[in-house]
């Protein structure tokens, strides 16, 4: 017997790996393009000026991207409403994606980069918003926890995209973007090819007993934010981190070393986050399981500000990125069932997505608080207690039992 909250997404509904690797599509068109690319382009544009034109496109650019995924996620819902369904925005931001590319490889000066920068990012939010919609509509409740697992496949993919982009030097600037835009259209392409499967959603509203809590849907979103403010930080400073820890004499080597303990961090949750999810499937002790991964995550800050060599400190991070990579996977899936109203998933999913820019500013000011270019314990210590915060916060989300 199909349980009434899943028999609607019974009728040729695309399998999970569809999603995931769309999600790693999504992941792959920004990853290599923001943290390896555009510096790179940065610097050949405005060499003397690189820090202060990376740090504008920055924060320009996740303006444009908290409003555009808002929008996209809102004309998503109109097509939805109107039968037309979510893919053809899909399609334009795809489309749109691939164009921005080639005007980030023509850019010659300051201002047309971060003009192709802003276009990059409406585009690939025209792509992002819908498809986070898709999912939250598409993916059953009672695979809520693997669809979050399969999900978690995205950093890592595109991580080695970057890796492999780095060290493919024959390929050149324009080598490199047409490589990435080829690498997001693979991705993507299957899944806008399948059809929606379940029911349109005005059956879906009828067959639900009741909508879920709007309290829940902003218990979870703060407890998000919360455990996203340490991944930014711990990412965006990690290399400074390390030279606190590692002798001067040993910095000729170190960003090659941290990149490996980067991909070792990424990797290494992928079992857990897909062991985690079908348990808490399995189990439905949701809240529970991602209490744990914010707690892990915590003990892992705690390691980094007390750890006193350079292993010592990579074996905390690893742990830390394991409970945080695991929290926020299984987060993301398990929150498609806490939207408040079916008819406006884009726009909630878009207003939900601000839990992953605004931990930007908040990170940026906690660092330039408590951390100092030789000291950055007391920040570690402040950022666990953060992350513990949005551990437990979580048990404020009742419908996840």
């Amino acid at each position: 017997m199909v349980p009434p909250s899943d028999r609607m997404f019974t009728r040729q509904s695309p399998s999970l790996w569809l999603y995931a690797l769309a999600n790693i599509g999504g992941v792959a068109a920004y990853l290599p393009l923001l943290t390896l690319l555009v510096p790179m382009k940065v610097e050949a544009v405005s060499p003397d000026g690189r820090i202060a034109l990376l740090s504008l496109v920055a924060v320009l650019g996740a303006a444009t991207a908290s409003l555009a995924n808002i929008l996209f996620g809102w004309l998503s819902d109109r097509s939805q409403r109107a039968g037309r369904g979510r893919r053809g925005w899909m399609a334009i931001g795809l489309a749109g994606m691939a164009a921005s590319y080639a005007a980030i490889g023509m850019a010659a000066t300051p201002v047309m980069l971060v003009a192709a920068i802003l276009f990059f990012q409406f585009a690939v939010n025209a792509l992002l918003a819908p498809l986070m919609a898709i999912m939250a509509e598409e993916i059953p409740d009672a695979k809520r926890g693997l669809a979050g697992g399969l999900i978690a496949l995205g950093n890592p993919a595109a991580s080695a995209l970057s890796t492999w982009l780095v060290g493919e030097a024959v390929l050149g600037e324009q080598g490199r973007l047409a490589a990435v835009v080829m690498a997001v259209m693979l991705c993507v392409l299957p899944l806008l090819l399948v059809g929606a499967g379940g029911a349109m959603p005005d059956e879906r509203v009828a067959a639900a007993p009741s909508r879920p809590s709007r309290r829940d849907f902003v218990i979870a979103g703060v407890a998000r934010l919360w455990i996203q403010v340490a991944a930014v930080v711990t990412q965006v400073y990690l290399l400074y981190y390390f030279e606190t820890i590692v002798p001067a004499a040993d910095y000729a080597d170190l960003p090659h070393w941290v990149g490996q303990v980067f991909t070792c961090a990424f990797v290494l949750p992928l079992p857990i986050a897909l062991v985690l999810g079908r348990l808490a499937d399995r189990m439905e002790r949701r809240r529970y399981i991602l209490l744990m991964a914010g707690l892990v995550a915590a003990l892992g800050l705690l390691g980094m500000a007390g750890a006193n060599g350079r292993q010592a400190a990579a074996a905390a991070f690893i742990l830390y990125t394991a409970g945080s990579s695991v929290f926020v996977a299984l987060h993301v899936g398990l929150s498609f069932q806490l939207l408040p109203d079916p008819r406006h998933r884009g726009r909630d999913l878009g207003l939900f997505n601000l839990t992953n820019t605004l931990p930007t500013i908040i990170g940026a000011g906690l660092t330039w608080t408590f951390a100092t270019p030789h000291d950055f314990d007391a920040v570690l210590v402040v950022l666990a207690l953060v992350t513990m915060a949005g551990g437990l916060a979580i048990l404020g989300v009742k419908a996840w039992r």
